[in-house]
């Protein structure tokens, strides 16, 4: 297990070195002249970046907008979705609505937003409850519906009530589902409050890209991409991670945390 983990860690870490050195090779050669810098310009720019308190309180504004409209949305998702996969009639009757709804991205309704609630915090943290809500209701009712019909037979076979099969046997069976949509929710959380930033004027990492666009700072730019790659990674990883652990007396990830 420890020796296919590091080989795994290897083989990306190679990967991005090789990633690195293309950008390298085809900023210094080929596009030579262009606006895109060199890898070893923006990596250096990014090292001039760490020690400033500017970077970290944008990247702290953007993480918490992303957390608090996550968690929002994971709390109002499990509720609604629970409701609704505990009725086949309620399930069938929003199938299509909520399906109809997913795919719409919530930069459609920015400017609405902020005409609303203005360039501030709570306009990202909106836009990532609805950029995310959907489709953890999503998930979470089909968990809720897809649970095994033989096992509450045998739960109100043995006396219990419509509760305590709710709590002891439907949520078990759906906390898959809803582990799943979470971790594939965080990095749309992430993404919904860079864009807060970026098109709706907020506070965090995407306000912090317009400035040096506009300045044509273009090092500059390429450090703060460099920056939200980083946080990427690392809100999957924790993301998986969290599933894992708190899934782990589950038969499909029993192996991945043993």
């Amino acid at each position: 297990m420890g020796d296919s983990r590091l080989l795994k860690w290897g083989t990306g870490a190679l990967g991005a070195l090789i990633a690195l050195g293309v950008w390298q090779l085809a900023a210094a050669g080929p596009l030579a002249g262009s606006p895109l810098p060199t890898a070893g310009e923006a990596i250096g720019e990014l090292a001039r970046l760490v020690v400033t308190p500017e970077m970290w309180a944008a990247t702290w504004d953007t993480v918490a907008m992303a957390l608090l409209g996550l968690a929002i949305a994971t709390a109002a998702g499990v509720l609604l979705g629970i409701g609704v996969g505990v009725s086949p009639l309620a399930m069938h009757a929003t199938r299509v609505p909520l399906e109809f709804l997913k795919p719409i991205p919530p930069i459609v309704i920015l400017p609405v937003v902020v005409l609303v609630l203005g360039p501030t915090a709570g306009m990202g943290v909106f836009l990532v409850f609805i950029g995310c809500f959907v489709s953890i209701v999503v998930q979470a009712s089909a968990g809720v519906f897809d649970t095994d019909p033989v096992a509450k037979a045998t739960g109100q076979s043995y006396g219990l009530s419509r509760g305590e099969i709710l709590w002891s046997i439907v949520l078990p069976s759906a906390l898959p589902y809803i582990g799943t949509a979470v971790r594939v929710a965080a990095p749309t959380a992430l993404i919904v409050a860079v864009v807060a930033g970026l098109i709706g004027g907020g506070p965090g990492l995407g306000q912090s890209l317009v400035q040096p666009q506009i300045t044509g700072n273009q090092p500059r730019l390429f450090a703060y991409v460099l920056v939200l790659g980083i946080l990427g990674l690392v809100v999957q990883g924790l993301s998986q991670w969290g599933e894992r652990r708190l899934l782990h007396w589950h038969p499909q990830y029993r192996k991945q945390v043993s």
